[in-house]
């Protein structure tokens, strides 16, 4: 009973104590404070409008920051920095609340205790990108690697650098904190700036130092089958690769060493030869392919290196591989070309210049395998006609007008294959015929290329390979077509049918009198032709017939109109005059012309 008495007793006074300290909900408790200023006593309210007072008054007012060796200075209202005052006047409020007595032992705890607030604080997030990135470029100092460096046959160690950064995440934690803080410190504020370490240390370079002297103290020798080279220091040293860039190992490598194994290659070595076909008329011979020999470089290199490193064995072995052809005989054989399957010949004409261009657009072409189903195309064999690959400026029909362009009479070597792929029988998919008539080609089947949209393909419809050789002849060039399959293509001689007049263009010239007319130039009226070709195969049985039409535009009839004017007529000579001492005399009394005077 004395115990339940004496627990309410003290329950009853606990309440009345909570009351007596619970004050008013709607003032901050005693002791309550908010960014470093004490807010106990007011209203929320009163307390927002108390804290963004202090922070306006300091807002302008720069903080010194120092990263490194350098100091900047900013302002709250350069960053964009704003604390969120209601909401940390609200969680101050929340300390010192709750229903009655609670609020009043809460409101007891806070008088004694105190509690201290710290707003949020909101900041532009570019200008603080700015502010970091300015510091940054001051402060920031990459680390150097050592490295070593040669002069001539000497040998250097370029020690590391240490280096330097600012750390970005914290940096920026405290200059907000500092912007946003009521309190302005005195001096300059520290920024945290940490040590950026070289991965490449002097003392990890010795040993590569050490061999690189050792490498260009004295000649090597390298041995090969037959023959040995002698490699001076001098080029052992153009040779190295010295550590530099992170990297701590001695090598043989770099461009020089890379063209100095080349040329080594080509004197030990002996390329493979591919099979090959051998051509005579109608015949096909299979030229043998060879082994060859290749230096394995990574090994010579290898070798190369160690041998150089080496005080004592200064001889490094090459060591040699066989290499094979790409086209072995049995490869050759397996691609059934055992036969001519047509040929065609075009004759020279015009410049010397365009003649060029048609020999070194066939020979560009010798030689060309397509596989079965295979797509030959001109342009892609014979490639850009350029200046620095030796064709020349020719004439060149480009639409309906006639120019000069580099590569002109390509056309003619497509011309040429157009009609040896006709003649063999292979399936043709691309051709375009010239837009003006040519009568030196055969009737409807002349055929253009312009680099790169027109084109001249075909398809090796055939089940083995073709080989399309090209061969210059002195009055013209030729192109056959080997291959595994005989057909047979009977063509037609084509008709043509003109389609509409000559187109005349009259062109004045100042030097024909008015009137007169010579034709420059007779042109040719428009046209149409067609030519047909019936396909069989080697028993007689047709695989297709196609009919192939072409329109050619009218080449202009020139005629030069004069247009210079007549000689004016002369006028009619006047009587000769009569000197005065031989006019006849006038008798007296007589006077021609006037009328007689009284004496």
């Amino acid at each position: 009973m004395t115990l339940a008495f004496v627990a309410g007793l003290f329950a009853v006074v606990g309440v009345l104590l909570g009351l007596a300290f619970a004050g008013s909900s709607r003032e901050l408790a005693e002791g309550a404070r908010v960014g470093g200023v004490d807010v106990g006593g007011l209203t929320q309210r009163e307390a927002v409008a108390k804290l963004d007072r202090l922070f306006a008054e300091v807002a302008d007012d720069p903080v010194t920051y120092v990263a490194g060796e350098e100091s900047y200075a900013f302002a709250a209202n350069q960053l964009g920095v704003r604390p969120d005052w209601t909401g940390a006047v609200a969680a101050a409020g929340r300390a010192g609340d709750g229903f009655g007595p609670i609020r009043g032992f809460r409101r007891l705890h806070t008088r004694f205790f105190g509690v201290e607030v710290l707003p949020r604080l909101a900041v532009s997030s570019a200008a603080l990108d700015f502010a970091l990135d300015r510091m940054s470029g001051s402060v920031d100092r990459v680390p150097k690697n050592a490295a070593l460096v040669r002069d001539g046959l000497r040998i250097e160690v370029v020690p590391e650098r240490v280096g330097q950064r600012l750390a970005r995440e914290e940096a920026a934690h405290t200059l907000v904190r500092g912007l946003g803080s009521l309190d302005r410190p005195r001096g300059g504020v520290a920024l945290p700036v940490v040590v950026a370490s070289p991965e490449v240390t002097r003392a990890a370079l010795a040993p590569a130092a050490r061999r690189a002297r050792i490498a260009v103290s004295g000649p090597v020798v390298l041995r090969g089958a037959s023959r040995s080279f002698k490699v001076p220091p001098r080029r052992i040293a153009t040779l190295l690769a010295l550590p530099r860039d992170g990297r701590s190992r001695l090598a043989i490598a770099g461009p020089r060493a890379d063209a100095y194994f080349r040329a080594l290659a080509e004197r030990v070595g002996k390329p493979p030869r591919d099979a090959g076909f051998a051509v005579s008329g109608e015949s096909v011979q299979i030229v043998p392919s060879r082994n060859g020999t290749e230096l394995d470089v990574a090994k010579a290199a290898r070798a190369l290196l160690r041998a150089a490193t080496s005080r004592t064995n200064r001889v490094a072995t090459l060591t040699i591989l066989r290499a094979a052809p790409e086209r072995t005989t049995a490869d050759a054989l397996a691609m059934g070309i055992d036969r001519r399957m047509s040929a065609y010949k075009t004759y020279n004409s015009g410049t010397s210049d365009r003649i060029t261009n048609l020999r070194l657009g066939v020979s560009l072409l010798d030689g060309t395998l397509v596989a079965p189903g295979g797509t030959f195309s001109l342009n892609e064999t014979i490639g850009e006609r350029t200046e620095e690959r030796g064709f020349r400026s020719a004439p060149v029909i480009i639409g309906t007008e006639y120019a000069e362009e580099v590569g002109g009479g390509t056309s003619q070597v497509a011309t040429t294959v157009f009609n040896a792929a006709w003649e063999a029988g292979l399936r043709i998919t691309e051709r375009n015929p010239h837009a003006l008539y040519i009568s030196r080609y055969q009737l409807g089947r002349d055929a253009t290329v312009y680099w790169p949209s027109l084109d001249l393909k075909f398809v090796n419809d055939t089940k083995r390979w073709v080989l399309v050789k090209g061969f210059v002849e002195y009055d013209g060039i030729v192109v056959s077509i080997y291959g595994g399959e005989d057909r047979r293509v009977d063509s037609s001689e084509g008709t043509m049918e003109i389609t509409g007049p000559v187109v005349v263009e009259r062109e004045k010239d100042p030097t024909l009198p008015r009137g007169e007319t010579v034709v420059e130039e007779e042109g040719t009226p428009p046209s149409a032709t067609s030519v047909t070709r019936t396909i069989y195969d080697r028993n007689g049985t047709e695989l297709r017939t196609e009919t192939w039409n072409t329109s050619y535009a009218s080449y202009a009839r020139i005629v030069r109109v004069g247009t210079k004017a007549p000689k004016p007529a002369k006028p009619p000579a006047e009587d000769p005059k009569i000197p005065s001492s031989e006019a006849p005399k006038t008798p007296p009394g007589e006077r021609t012309g006037t009328t007689p005077q009284k004496p």
